[in-house]
């Protein structure tokens, strides 16, 4: 489970994201708080319209941000990001702290931090493969959402703690410290241990080869179409918990804080889980998505905030293992030369549907309640995985069958003709 530990330099890497991970988590709860209930009246469209700011960027620049990952040194390409996103959140954090922070200035921060997360983010994914060898790389990724969700179990309560008693202006700034454990693992990393991939060549066409290579791979359309109807419509969990905590069961941000870290508790077990397999497989996204579905109506349902709570962590374990098993699989199964270009694609398709999805959801949560707002989620989840099993079904020629060797219950099987079988989506 956690094999790629034992390389030295994945070890740094995974501390330094560890400690900026818990200041990601920290002002994220941070920021969801002062819009929702500092900034405006309880405004779940107002949290949705954040969320657009920030994610959006990643859909208009993919093209771009996928190139620069392929083209230059990820390496200096994640010192500058990573700087930039520090300063940006103690830029903010002064202007909380000074009492002259506004709604628009929330969203000016919102854009800004996007912009650069367009950036960091495919090329802290491709990165990842110049660390650890490409039998590694799906554990090392599982590993990557384990700690990322791992600090969701820390970040969160913490910040939720300190936005009560002193206000989130500090959270801000003690997020832009732990910017330096990530920049401290980057320039401690060994260069000649880390391997050397092939560049994307100079010239023209680079961005349309990207976007063919994925066009003329179905199996990779499909998962991303996937990640884009979860992603635009069940991944608002700021709206979903925040409003279910705030205006459902009427409680503060330490509890807001305290419900993020419970889901995480379900999103570690999912990306440890995850880090287990030998390698992804197309029946983990399209079987999480619809459990992810399942769970989402369960938490809809939820008669108390304790039962809710509990119910964050299906939904938190089932939502990792697809996002694990999805940017596994895109990786593992893409050409070493188009990688950053392809990851660039997948997280703007993944993350940039949220300027779509979440003033949708704000909006129905707003008008209809918070639950009707998890119901949103519920139908994304069902919807992905009924779309990606027919699309198995005819692709791959499934029949099911019914086993008489077992005549006490309902064996369903599958049969692929052998020509048709794919050996990474069995």
């Amino acid at each position: 489970m956690f094999r790629s530990l034992r390389i030295f330099n994945y070890r740094i890497w995974f501390i330094g994201a560890l400690v900026s991970n818990i200041g990601t988590w920290m002002q994220r709860t941070a920021q969801d708080w002062l819009v929702y209930d500092i900034l405006t009246d309880q405004d779940a469209a107002a949290m949705g319209i954040v969320m657009a700011l920030q994610l959006g960027p990643q859909l208009l620049l993919a093209p771009w941000s996928g190139l620069i990952t392929d083209t230059y040194n990820r390496r200096k390409v994640l010192l500058l990001t990573q700087v930039s996103m520090g300063a940006l959140g103690l830029a903010l954090g002064l202007l909380v702290l000074s009492g002259h922070a506004e709604l628009w200035h929330v969203y000016a921060f919102a854009l800004a931090l996007g912009v650069v997360s367009a950036v960091d983010g495919p090329a802290r994914q491709a990165f990842v493969s110049e660390v650890v060898s490409e039998r590694d790389l799906p554990n090392a990724v599982a590993l990557n959402s384990a700690s990322f969700n791992g600090a969701r179990m820390v970040g969160p309560a913490v910040a939720g703690l300190l936005t009560v008693a002193v206000g989130p202006g500090l959270v801000f700034v003690l997020n832009a410290v732990t910017f330096g454990a990530m920049v401290i693992a980057l320039l401690k990393m060994r260069a000649g241990e880390l391997r050397v991939l092939p560049k994307a060549p100079p010239g023209k066409g680079r961005i349309r080869a990207g976007l063919a290579y994925v066009r003329h791979r179905p199996d990779l359309m499909m998962v991303m179409l996937a990640i884009f109807i979860v992603g635009t419509f069940g991944m608002n969990f700021a709206i979903y918990i925040a409003a279910m905590a705030r205006t459902e069961f009427g409680r503060d941000a330490g509890i807001f804080g305290v419900l993020n870290s419970v889901m995480a508790i379900g999103s570690v077990a999912g990306a440890l889980l995850s880090a287990r397999r030998d390698r992804p497989r197309l029946r983990f996204v399209f079987g999480a998505a619809g459990a992810f579905g399942l769970s989402c109506i369960l938490s809809a349902a939820a008669p108390t905030l304790i039962l809710f709570a509990l119910s964050l962590i299906p939904v938190g374990l089932f939502a990792l293992t697809l996002m694990t098993s999805a940017n596994a699989y895109v990786q593992t199964t893409t050409a070493q030369i188009m990688r950053g270009r392809v990851m660039a694609l997948y997280f703007a398709i993944f993350m940039g549907g949220t300027p779509l999805g979440a003033p949708v959801v704000g909006w129905v949560s707003n008008s209809f309640g918070p639950r009707w707002s998890l119901g949103v989620a519920a139908a994304s989840g069902l919807l992905a995985a009924a779309i990606g099993f027919v699309w198995a079904w005819r692709t791959y020629g499934m029949r099911f069958h019914y086993d008489r060797s077992l005549p006490r219950r309902l064996s369903m099987t599958t049969d692929i003709p052998e020509k048709q079988q794919d050996p990474d989506s069995a």
